[in-house]
């Protein structure tokens, strides 16, 4: 079963593996900061993980053209012209 958009039928199981590069990093800290009670304090080294993490992805340019955003916009204007 998939969700309708338009005229478009989308497989939401096929979407759901792509891959999210810092979760690893972003539960270990929010795991940490959990534990100690919302103080960041102690979780200092989790902190610094997510951040190089983060600071690491951001370089990387994302490629529209694999979005389902990208394509249902791409089908929806040919519908009309």
């Amino acid at each position: 079963m998939g969700r309708k958009a338009g005229g478009l039928y989308i497989n939401p199981k096929k979407f759901g593996a792509v891959g999210k590069p810092c979760m690893k990093e972003m539960v270990a800290f929010l795991s940490c900061i959990s534990l100690n009670k919302n103080n960041d304090d102690n979780c200092a080294r989790q902190k610094e993980l997510l951040a190089a993490c983060v600071e690491s992805q951001s370089g990387k340019p994302k490629n529209p053209a694999r979005t389902i955003n990208y394509h249902l916009q791409r089908l929806g204007k040919s519908k009309f012209f």
